[in-house]
């Protein structure tokens, strides 16, 4: 007995740590020489190496078929299967060209480029996003076209989807999604862009994929890759911001060892009340702090990772122009947010198939600190200020001067009491998820995934006040979809049941279930010329603040009153994006239009309680339409000088022929880049853009017009090499002529609060 237990355990640890060891070369197509630092990555083993300076690499894998990706600035990204063991030395070629590396989209299942993607997905690098001197993540992903941003100041920013968003968008983080109240209107992202690599954008209804709250799309924030086998590295970075006096750093470092995997990151970020050229808009300062730490293992056969990240923000809320600070603790009204994520993620992969189970466990914990005797004991001083604050802006600055150490030694004796102050509003929330999916063998043409989704979650109120009530909500769905390649046309199809049961406690349960699908094509109907129709159901149902709502919203000014009658949006959408690519220029052009039954909506119904007009949530039939146009040019012989526009446009109307509230104007992009090297500075990079937004004069009922604007912006960036490291340097003008203008997203908009002047960022990256 004891011998045959050996015997198992020998066959099992033999199965469990075999490697098999892959070789290969990376050349230039055209000259056939060697390309040196080539990136080799293997998507569903998350692993890779680069080439040495022979353009040679050697990587071990356990048994299977993996899909191999080859990718080189300056070159074609390339993508093939290989299956594993085999003796056989691969030689991979890589033919020149213009246009940025392209990325494995994760955010679809079967992780292909974007090239040989069915469904259209925006992927942007953070890092890119950074460097146009965005302050936050919610302010960066604006850069990415059909995309923009609801905003409370700098620190609170909602993603908005070709006019949809709150719980109609999904964001999805660490590999699960991220619950943290979306439902209000100032409510942030509460994700820090530290420790993120990439970003993704479905645009349109991913119910297939994930479910309800999808109905809108999906932005999908992929964290940082673990270290190469083998390897270790760490980094460092502070980022400097004029207008707000503010700064972000963070600090890393990842290290992977025979199969074991580690990284850590923290970051700290501070900024005052942002200036306006006329003011600074008082109480807009916060400070974040985040923590994420990462933990993996790769064997033979099986992978898992188990990711955390803490992420605590305070936020001041701002309500009318004020005292004039620099200083950067926040006054009372502010938010206190705790975002705790647990994830994990394992594979078990199979001969020709593989099991994925992702786990995730979301503790959000958001206060709300007020306190109104405070608030009016400031009014006088307030209406003082607002003789003083409109007149010269060196005037403003003395004052800022002036004021800021008077405020600052206020708020140093009245902090602890503030920490002790009960909160007002008390939120937990806690929200378990899992998502099991398996990659069936391939038949033929055919690759098919089949999964389950669900998840469970309880919203607890401790504080003074309820927006909305205690409550469980229990998810469970089924799925599947197959990518099936033709000769001429790649096609996806799938199928998806939901079913949502919401117990509000002491009032009424509810349950909800949909069937949706969604079916896509990709074929090259012309020399370089690609076209993709995608057409897809959707749905999301109602959540706590639609059906059970109270009370008066204080961040909004509204009392409003749900509705336990409503029932689940359902939505179609047919996307049609054509894309023209050649080594010089490259054009797009997407369209869509999103019909949406049982639209959910606030209407006035012009009663007053408590001072508050009186909003109720009702339901009417709405649509959606618009598209975006693009262009990038990077004429020969001047590879390194590329021009690129884009052009963005979105109506929204119910069926009485109102318009719909926050949907973005329509805006206009265009940037001048250059990129090149130098022997003594690599990675070169500069870029001048002017955004030209329209005027929005398509609103709600409730809503007010916005004016047409134009922003001007420059940077540029570079690598040095320091004692063998590199050294990013970075520097950007955001709004470089002091532009006033009021972005129609804004909820300070309804106050005629401005946006944020001039700032100039300056930022440094030191690799190790």
């Amino acid at each position: 007995m004891n011998r045959l237990l050996f015997i198992v355990c020998a066959i099992i640890c033999t199965n469990i740590y075999a490697q098999n060891p892959i070789k290969g070369k990376v050349l230039e197509q055209t000259t056939q020489t060697a390309i040196p630092y080539a990136t080799i990555y293997l998507p569903e083993l998350e692993t890779g190496t680069v080439t040495n300076n022979n353009g040679e690499f050697s990587i071990e894998l356990p048994k299977g078929t993996y899909k191999i990706v080859v990718s080189y600035i300056g070159f074609r990204t390339q993508s093939q299967n290989i299956s594993v063991p085999t003796k056989d030395y691969l030689t991979i070629e890589l033919s020149e060209s213009a246009m940025e590396m392209e990325e494995v989209i994760v955010s679809t299942p079967f992780h292909k480029l974007q090239s040989e993607n069915v469904m259209k997905v925006e992927q942007k690098k953070i890092k890119d996003l950074k460097a146009s001197g965005a302050l936050t993540l919610a302010e960066g992903i604006t850069n990415i076209a059909g995309v923009e941003s609801v905003s409370t100041g700098n620190s609170i920013g909602k993603p908005v989807i070709r006019g949809l968003s709150s719980n109609r968008v999904l964001v999805y983080t660490q590999g699960v999604r991220l619950e943290n109240q979306q439902y209000g209107d100032e409510h942030g992202l509460g994700i820090n862009d530290a420790g993120i690599e990439s970003v993704e954008v479905i645009k349109g209804p991913a119910s297939l994929l994930y479910g309800s709250d999808a109905l809108g799309g999906v932005l999908y924030l992929n964290p940082e890759r673990f270290a190469n086998m083998d390897t270790s590295s760490g980094d460092a970075s502070v980022n400097y911001f004029s207008n707000t006096k503010g700064y972000s750093t963070n600090v890393g470092y990842k290290s992977s060892s025979n199969g074991f995997k580690f990284l850590i990151r923290g970051s700290l970020a501070e900024h005052s009340d942002y200036d306006t050229n006329q003011y600074r808009v008082t109480n807009t300062r916060y400070r974040e702090q985040d923590l994420k730490a990462g933990l993996g293992y790769q064997a033979s056969n099986f992978k898992t990772e188990f990711r955390y990240n803490l992420n605590n923000s305070k936020l001041g809320l701002p309500e009318e122009i004020g005292i004039q600070s620099t200083a950067k603790t926040p006054m009372l009204p502010y938010q206190s947010v705790d975002n705790h994520i647990f994830s994990s993620k394992s594979t078990l992969f199979f001969e020709d198939s593989s099991l994925e189970v992702s786990l995730g466990y979301i503790y959000n914990n958001r206060k709300e600190f007020e306190d109104h005797h405070h608030h009016h004991e400031h009014k006088d001083h307030d209406d003082h200020d607002d003789h003083d604050y409109h007149d010269e802006h060196d005037e403003h600055d003395d004052h800022d001067e002036h004021d800021e150490h008077e405020e600052h030694e206020e708020q140093e004796e009245n902090h602890d009491e503030q920490e002790r102050l009960e909160a007002a509003l008390n939120m937990k929330l806690k929200t378990f998820n899992y998502d099991i999916k398996y990659n069936l063998p391939a038949v033929g043409r055919f690759e098919t995934i089949v999964g389950v989704q669900g998840m469970n979650q309880i919203n607890s109120n401790y504080g003074e006040e309820i927006l909305i009530p205690d409550a469980t909500t229990n998810d469970f769905g089924v799925l599947a979809t197959s990518h099936i390649h033709f000769e001429t046309i790649d096609v996806q199809i799938g199928a998806r049941y939901d079913f949502r049961s919401i117990n509000i406690e002491d009032n009424f349960d509810k349950t909800f279930n949909s069937f949706n699908g969604a079916l896509g094509f990709k074929t090259d109907i012309f020399q370089n010329i690609t076209a993709r129709l995608n057409l897809a159901t959707g749905f999301r149902a109602p959540n706590l603040a639609e059906l059970a709502s109270d009370g008066s919203h204080e961040g909004t000014n509204r009392y409003e009153i749900g509705n336990e009658n409503l029932t689940n949006e359902q939505n179609f959408q047919i996307d049609l994006a054509l894309e023209y690519k050649n080594e010089h220029i490259e054009f797009f052009a997407n369209a869509f239009y999103n019909k949406i039954n049982d639209y959910i909506f606030l209407n006035p119904n012009g009663e007053l309680i408590n001072e508050d007009p009186v909003f109720l949530y009702e339901q009417q039939n709405a649509s959606l339409y618009g598209g975006e146009l693009g262009l990038h040019l990077h004429p020969h012989p001047i590879h390194w000088l590329h021009l690129e526009s884009s052009f963005e446009t979105v109506t929204g109307k119910l069926d009485n022929d109102n318009y719909l509230p926050l949907i973005p104007a329509n805006s206009l992009t265009n940037t001048l880049r250059a990129e090149f090297n130098t022997t003594s500075i690599k990675n070169i990079n500069a870029f001048v853009k002017l955004r030209s937004t329209f005027a929005q004069n398509n609103v709600n009922t409730y809503e007010t017009v916005s004016d047409n604007y134009n922003l001007f912006s420059v940077g540029a960036g570079g690598t040095l090499t320091i004692f063998k490291n590199d050294l990013d340097i970075s520097v950007s003008a955001t709004n470089l002529f002091d532009t006033e203008y009021i972005h129609h997203l804004s909820r300070l908009k309804s106050d005629g609060i401005l946006n944020m002047g001039r700032n100039v960022n300056v930022g440094v990256t030191y690799s190790m």
